[in-house]
């Protein structure tokens, strides 16, 4: 049974920064890319970034680039996003995903 459990939502001021982080059951994480996606109200959900299953390669919405770095730790089984200078557009829940498998989900929001 694949498993991803995500942490670090909250609520944070306009400029301020969040961790977010991923963690994979039921799977050999290395051997695919994880990604986070959002998905603001009204709106559909979108990719934000992914990275390769070495870490290799790393993409970004064009949105986000410059302040959301996306990273991983094979070892312990570990995606994370941080995400920096944060403004009111990024609110959003925020997703982990793996090939076809999601995270619960994670509300971040930016509010002053």
């Amino acid at each position: 049974q694949v498993q991803l459990v995500e942490s670090g939502g909250g609520v944070v001021q306009p400029g301020g920064s969040l961790r977010r982080a991923c963690a994979a059951a039921g799977v050999t994480f290395s051997s695919d890319a994880m990604n986070w996606y959002r998905q603001a109200p009204g709106k559909e959900r979108e990719l934000v970034a992914g990275i390769s299953n070495t870490g290799g390669w790393k993409n970004y919405a064009d949105s986000v680039k410059g302040r959301f770095t996306i990273s991983r730790d094979n070892a312990k089984n570990m995606v994370y996003l941080q995400m920096n200078s944060l403004k009111l557009e990024d609110t959003a829940v925020y997703y982990c995903y793996r090939v076809n498998y999601w995270g619960q989900g994670t509300q971040v929001t930016v509010s002053s």
